[in-house]
């Protein structure tokens, strides 16, 4: 993560586990994971110098810098907030 002063960096929080869809991180929507729409649309955002996926699971992390994000390990953390 290379931001200098005044960077703005889009911290994207997304977990392998959940009650309601677990993996959804990794869904396929349109031929790739839906972590992957979801940094291309944070990328594309004017202000946004940097995208960061805080995660839990190394598959997404992996998908995530494969769509041009930096990944972060998070451990267990409590919720999206937490991590």
């Amino acid at each position: 993560m290379g931001q200098s002063e005044g960077s703005v960096i889009a911290a994207i929080p997304a977990r392998w586990g959940s009650t309601r869809f677990p993996g959804k991180a990794l869904a396929m929507l349109r031929g790739e994971p839906m972590i992957a729409h979801v940094v291309r649309r944070a990328s594309s955002a004017q202000l946004v110098d940097e995208v960061v996926v805080a995660t839990d699971d190394r598959r997404i992390a992996d998908a995530a810098v494969a769509a041009g994000a930096a990944a972060v390990m998070t451990g267990e953390c409590a919720s999206g907030t937490d991590r």
